[in-house]
Parts: C-alpha cells; sequence; structure tokens
C-alpha cells in the first residue's frame, strides 16, 4: 500500500465506484482550465485489457508456439502472462515443457510468437477501440489531465497506430525503454518522467495484478478494471472505463 494511504481500509461505494482507502492525494491537487478542482495531473494507462483488447491474440500467439513445442497451454495459464514481459511470459509457458533450451533458442522462439501476435495484430482497427473509451479519453484531455501509455508490450506504438492513436498521449513507456517488468514499478516511473509529474500526481488505471502492484510500489494511486478488481489492491474499483472521470475530481 502507497504511503499516502491509510492502512486500515474503508471500503464504501460512491458515485458507483469502491474506495478502498481514504485519497490523500487531494493535498497535492489542483484546479483545471475551467476552474475544476482536480486530483491529478496525469492519468498512466496500461494499454492491454484497458484501452483495447489483445488477449485473444497474445493466446493465439502463444497457443500457436506451445503447440510446435508439445507443450500444455490453456486460458488458466495465459491469464498468468497478464502484464508480464515476453521472455517471463515464455518461461511461465516452459514450465511445463520436459526438455532445456538456450538462451538463444529462447531468445528465437520469443520473436517467433512476437512475428505471430504482429501478424494477428494486422487485423485491429479503430473500430477495436470503443466509443466509450475514446469519448473518455478525449474529455480527460480537455480536463487538462496528461496522459500517458505504461505498458511491458513492446507492440505498444504499433497497437496505438493500428487503433488510431498514433501521436495521441503525451508519452509512451513501454517494453522498449525498460529492463524490468511488472511488478516492477520501471514502467510507471518512466510514464512519470516523461510526463514532468511526480508519481503522487499520477493515477495508473490497470487489469491485472502485477500491475496494480507495480503502480503500489511506485508511490501511485490505482484504479482497477476488469479482473484486477477483484484483487482488492486499488484505491479504486472501477465498473466500466467511464468511471474513471469520477475518480479525479
Amino acid at each position: 500500500m502507497s504511503n499516502r494511504q491509510i492502512s486500515t481500509k474503508q471500503q464504501h461505494k460512491q458515485y458507483g465506484i469502491f474506495y478502498h482507502s481514504v485519497n490523500l492525494s487531494i493535498m497535492t491537487s489542483s484546479f483545471n482550465k475551467k476552474g475544476l478542482h482536480m486530483k491529478y495531473k496525469g492519468i498512466i494507462f496500461d494499454l492491454d485489457g484497458v484501452i483495447c483488447h489483445t488477449d485473444k491474440y497474445h493466446y493465439l500467439a502463444w497457443k500457436q508456439l506451445a503447440d510446435k513445442l508439445g507443450i500444455y497451454f490453456d486460458e488458466k495459464i495465459n491469464n498468468r502472462l497478464r502484464g508480464v514481459s515476453r521472455m517471463d511470459s515464455l518461461e511461465i509457458i516452459l514450465e511445463n515443457y520436459n526438455g532445456s533450451l538456450t538462451a538463444t533458442e529462447k531468445e528465437n522462439y520469443s520473436e517467433e510468437k512476437n512475428n505471430i501476435y504482429k501478424r494477428l495484430l494486422e487485423d485491429m482497427s479503430p473500430s477495436d477501440l470503443s466509443k466509450e473509451v475514446k469519448d473518455t479519453l478525449d474529455q480527460l484531455k480537455e480536463d487538462g489531465l496528461k496522459l500517458a501509455i505504461g505498458s511491458s508490450s513492446k507492440n505498444a506504438r504499433y497497437i496505438l497506430e493500428q487503433l488510431g492513436l498514433e501521436g495521441y498521449f503525451d508519452a509512451i513507456s513501454d517494453g522498449n525503454n525498460i529492463e524490468k517488468s511488472k511488478p516492477d514499478p520501471e514502467v510507471f516511473l518512466k510514464a512519470c518522467e516523461y510526463l514532468g509529474l511526480s508519481p503522487k500526481e499520477c493515477l495508473v488505471v490497470e487489469d491485472a495484478k502485477s500491475g496494480l502492484e507495480a503502480a503500489i510500489e511506485g508511490g501511485m494511486d490505482q484504479a482497477a478494471i476488469g479482473d484486477a478488481v477483484y484483487t482488492q489492491l486499488a484505491t479504486y474499483d472501477l465498473a466500466t472505463f467511464s468511471d474513471l472521470l469520477k475518480c479525479i475530481r
């Protein structure tokens, strides 16, 4: 838990959002150009499972590789890969491998998976970006918040391009500029750095436990969406993406 959160979790429902702890970030909050009180100056989004949903493409790519290696792979194992880097994901899959691979072979298989995944991503288009997500992002921008991507994926920029969001975000921190994947906070701390903001001025939106843990370790408040809601770790639990607008004021 962040140092800026009271250790005793008080759970109450307000405006459709569950608040698990008292948020002290108001002490460092500001007002936007419209004079509205804002709790944060920046929002950092995970990409897969938050802005868009590419889980099916990841699953199909890993399944094809696992089948080639004779490794059992299913949706349950795939869920363990959420928010995890490609090489770390391969290591999880190899837990069910009877043989052994050299470091070079692992690199080659990791690249093979990525090539399969990228071919599948060619089918993505702006139609894969929901109206709710785009409208919410537009409103956050209008409210004067800086927006960033904090993703372990090395394909983040390509995915954003496919969605029609190339150049939309103020900063992108992804698998190409980090050495440690989530739950290490590096990807989010770099996003803060790129935005020119401190961690306490930023809110992280995540759909995976490892991402929430990374945000907590980095000293940022967190908004959980999707399966991450069930971890009970986050500052806020979102029922829908647009609920994010209720967290910032």
